[in-house]
């Protein structure tokens, strides 16, 4: 591996990092220098110059393999985490190391669970800071990176599938090296409609920015420690669940929706799928709501049910309704959205609609196969044949990502779990939706887990995030390496 490339690119991610920095320096001087001006500024300044240092130091050179391209993915994210702590374990306050590390993963994989049992206490500059790694790790920090890789290096397109995923790639229909601006700016154009319909809808503009940096990643980190239930609007709520769909769904589908002024893109099969499933999830939790709370109103119960599905399975995690009271049957279907989860090509995490379809479909020609031994038969998703070589990783993938979840509840039930949040918070940590159920529900954080379990749920917020492939490439690869 190629030290001095993968240390520039890196770099890159750092300076992208050190930005957000400097913007919350501004906001802190904006409101009076608040107590995080000087955590902030140090963080800055540390964060700069180790960016800075490779650009000095290192000249620039073309040559990219992809073991470079696997290691600056990792260390991009790593790194991100590390230096992303800093303002938070220099200000103070609740933030331990550990809570300062949690934060900071939690921010950047987009994943939304918290520590803090009082959000509104922090200093704006910090939330600011907060809100920001959502739009970093949305945007992905090696697609930040990848936007200053020349379009014509052959490395491109390959870091582009690990980190867009490869499920994601067939649906843009346009030459490789626009995968990438493509992804950028319908995520910048989310993010600024989103910001000016939260303010035109009542939000202060601090409050719009924020909640849009948030809705954009379908990360969930809030101004508010009731989040979206703080502002008490229904106006607000619905826009919230409109900008989590969009957020949620192929930025490919609907950047030819725009472009070719057409909803025939929208008519893909994976997209109705995914509809439907939150459709049917929302009108069986509304109906249960609205029989197991006396005195909730249809709408109540159906606006409830239908912000927090949308909310789960867009991995957002944002609230409008305390979580912890309700029936057992939304709460499982809260917890099936946080397995499924949104569509590729979009923010979301978890095992994507695209891979359960494929599952679904290889499920059924088996069965078929087994009953017919002599049909020939093939998966088709609408009209389109999916070949062998496309559903085995997408199988495969299913099958590490329930063997993860596995592994990471006994592990917490090893180092030990007093509050019995072992399964549903591994659930929720590796799908990256952040809240989860009982005291980790909508309204709940992460305060009262054990340090042990803290970092077990951010090992598996970083895995759900880059999607498992490239860590364990990386992984893979340093072995062979020392091996030989």
């Amino acid at each position: 591996m190629n030290l001095k490339v993968i240390s520039r690119n890196v770099g890159v991610a750092l300076l992208v990092s050190a930005l957000f920095m400097l913007l919350s320096v501004f906001v802190s001087i904006y409101n009076g220098r608040d107590s995080a001006f000087q955590a902030l500024l140090i963080s800055f300044s540390i964060t700069f110059i180790c960016g800075a240092f490779p650009f000095i130091f290192v000249r620039k050179t073309p040559t990219l393999t992809l073991k470079d391209g696997y290691m600056i993915i990792f260390l991009s994210w790593l790194l991100s985490f590390i230096f992303g702590m800093l303002p938070y374990a220099l200000w103070g306050g609740p933030f331990t190391l550990t809570n300062a590390w949690f934060e900071s993963v939690s921010g950047f994989t987009t994943t939304g669970a918290t520590i803090l049992e009082d959000v509104e206490s922090l200093p704006k500059s910090l939330l600011f800071w907060r809100s920001s790694t959502h739009f970093i790790g949305g945007l992905g920090v090696v697609v930040f990176l990848l936007l200053v890789i020349p379009s014509s290096s052959p490395i491109r397109l390959r870091l582009t599938n690990m980190e867009l995923s490869s499920l994601s790639k067939d649906a843009y229909r346009v030459r490789a090296n626009r995968t990438v601006s493509i992804f950028a700016w319908v995520y910048i154009g989310i993010c600024l409609l989103a910001f000016l319909s939260y303010w035109a809808a009542g939000m202060s503009p601090f409050d719009a920015i924020n909640h849009a940096f948030s809705v954009c990643a379908t990360g969930g980190f809030s101004t508010r420690n009731l989040s979206i239930g703080a502002f008490n609007s229904v106006t607000i709520d619905i826009l919230t669940i409109v900008f989590m769909i969009l957020a949620s769904i192929h930025f490919g589908l609907i950047f030819l929706a725009i472009v070719n002024r057409s909803i025939k893109p929208l008519k893909n099969p994976i997209l109705r799928a995914y509809l439907l499933m939150l459709l049917t999830a929302s009108l069986l939790g509304g109906i249960s709501l609205k029989f197991s709370a006396a005195g909730t109103s249809w709408g109540r119960a159906f606006l409830d049910s239908s912000f927090h599905m949308v909310s789960y399975a867009s991995t957002t995690g944002f609230g409008i309704a305390d979580n912890a009271s309700w029936p057992m049957l939304p709460c499982f279907l809260l917890m099936l959205m946080s397995l499924v989860c949104g569509c590729a090509g979009s923010t979301t995490g978890g095992m994507k609609v695209d891979r359960i379809l494929v599952l679904g479909k290889a499920v059924m020609r088996q069965i078929r196969s087994s009953l017919n031994p002599n049909s020939v038969t093939e998966i088709r998703i609408g009209k389109t044949p999916v070949k062998d070589d496309y559903v085995y990783p997408q199988v495969l993938y299913v099958a590490l990502f329930f063997l993860l979840i596995g592994l990471s509840t006994i592990l917490c039930l090893i180092f030990g779990d007093p509050n019995g949040h072992a399964l549903t918070g591994s659930v929720s940590c590796l799908s990256n939706v952040g809240p989860s159920l009982g005291s980790i529900g909508s309204f709940g954080n992460y305060n009262a887990e054990p340090n042990a379990l803290k970092m077990i749920f951010t090992f598996d917020m970083f895995m759900g995030r880059v999607e498992i492939y490239p860590v364990l490439a990386v992984f893979f690869s340093l072995f062979h390496a020392k091996r030989r």
